[in-house]
């Protein structure tokens, strides 16, 4: 018999850990936005998977190594799991348009907005015996591809003004979220959280 979960699909740069403007290679520079861990605990407790979906074209552009990505997910997982907010998945996409490359190209259908992360999660969890209920899953990151995948995915965008903050641009675009937040500690406590 199949159990059905509910997730909720984070972007990480931006969304739980601040934006520096360059790719994160290494521990000292990712730090946790104010309350990100808290937010997830919180939506861990009222019965969320929590998976990490984020395009980290560093690599394809040299900037950052495969190993230096894992760290990073390692070392933000350990943050995270020290207020019982890590997550039980995390995906990344080294697929950059402008820079081509043989094995990266093959994940192309991965980069945000594509869906390509989202459904392997949701195979995945299948695999295991778990039937994600998208209208009850969140999607929830600070940038227009991030609320775009979500829609594609039939997932429940949120935008948080966090990162990026292109909140004018989404509407501008006519890519709607279901709810802007401040950050994702607002997201979890004033929409997810009562929406679900």
């Amino acid at each position: 018999m199949k159990q059905t979960i509910k997730v909720l699909f984070l972007d990480r740069d931006g969304t739980i850990n601040q934006d520096t403007g360059s790719y994160i290679a290494s521990r000292e520079q990712l730090v946790l936005i104010d309350r990100a861990d808290e937010a997830i605990s919180l939506a861990r407790d009222a019965g969320f998977q929590i998976v990490v979906v984020t395009n980290q074209a560093g690599i394809a552009r040299g900037i950052a190594t495969i190993e230096q990505v894992e760290e990073v997910n390692r070392y933000l997982n350990e943050l995270l799991s020290a207020k019982n907010a890590g997550f039980d998945r995390c995906y990344y996409c080294p697929f950059h348009p402008e820079y081509p490359h043989p094995v990266y190209d093959l994940f192309a259908d991965f980069r945000k907005p594509a869906t390509g992360m989202v459904e392997q999660a949701i195979r995945e969890f299948l695999a295991e015996g778990y039937v994600v209920d998208r209208k009850a899953s969140f999607f929830v990151g600070d940038k227009t591809l991030d609320v775009e995948c979500g829609q594609r995915a039939g997932l429940r965008p949120v935008l948080v003004r966090t990162g990026h903050n292109e909140e004018e641009l989404c509407f501008k675009r006519n890519i709607i979220p279901e709810f802007v937040a401040d950050d994702l500690y607002q997201a979890v406590t004033e929409y997810i959280l009562v929406a679900s």
